[in-house]
């Protein structure tokens, strides 16, 4: 196995201050590259908070100017950040949820949410999801929130030979169990490492659990978050295995 570290970025967003958040990103891009991090992901609509209210407000093209300091951040840290955001594809294309990938060689790439949660629709359309990132010689596919509660997504990412399922989530504690049980599954069943970075406080009139947790390829979890605030849950993976640790952004 060739070494690998990965990492959940919970973050409590500011609702709808993207200069913000965007400073809380790269706090958490600088102690990912003191970690040795290679992936980072954060959660679902991280950069906005789950403010469904203000997301055609706050909704960009993927390419946007705006996002290009941060672009070019997680360029100099030498980290492939996944990062969450309103996006429309054209100027009077709809609102989706989108996760933008921020390449390490300063890339780009593009993944949309395909299954909205109940209550979304009023907000976002259904997004056509987006393709598999490689990272040395794993192969990782994306999803976003209510995505991974169709069986058929993890499965299809399995398929394509996906060695790494990344979910950036919104959980509160009502749903913890049940849907941390489903991604703890999809490790054992489809022999996939999964990742799941949960919001780190409140955000859009929803209590986020935290927790955000990383699972080895047979089930067993890595490592998870205590609770809520602002920490990464890092997995590190070498020949003899993967160790797991959680670091406080604030205080690193």
């Amino acid at each position: 196995m060739t070494p690998l570290t990965i990492a959940a970025a919970q973050s409590i967003s500011v609702a709808g201050d993207l200069a913000a958040n965007i400073a809380l990103h790269q706090r958490f891009i600088q102690v990912a590259a003191e970690q040795g991090v290679q992936l980072l992901v954060f959660p679902e609509l991280s950069l906005t908070g789950y403010e469904r209210g203000l997301a055609a407000e706050l909704a960009i093209a993927p390419e946007a100017e705006v996002l290009q300091p941060l672009r070019d951040f997680a360029r100099e840290a030498r980290v492939t950040v996944v990062v969450g955001m309103p996006i429309r594809l054209s100027d009077d294309s709809p609102v989706l949820i989108g996760a933008l990938v921020l390449g390490a060689e300063g890339s780009l790439g593009v993944y949309s949410k395909q299954h909205l949660h109940p209550g979304e629709e009023v907000a976002f359309a259904p997004g056509t999801g987006g393709s598999m990132l490689t990272l040395g010689g794993d192969s990782v596919a994306l999803a976003v929130c209510a995505d991974f509660s169709h069986a058929s997504h993890a499965a299809g990412a399995a398929e394509q030979g996906a060695d790494l399922y990344a979910a950036g989530v919104l959980i509160t504690e009502n749903g913890y169990a049940p849907d941390t049980a489903l991604l703890q599954g999809y490790a054992g069943t489809h022999s996939m490492t999964v990742l799941m970075a949960n919001h780190g406080g409140a955000t859009g009139g929803w209590e986020s659990a935290g927790r955000s947790a990383i699972w080895a390829s047979d089930g067993s979890l890595i490592a998870s978050a205590p609770g809520t605030g602002n920490v990464m849950v890092v997995a590190c993976r070498d020949a003899d295995g993967w160790t797991g640790t959680v670091v406080d952004v604030m205080e690193a």
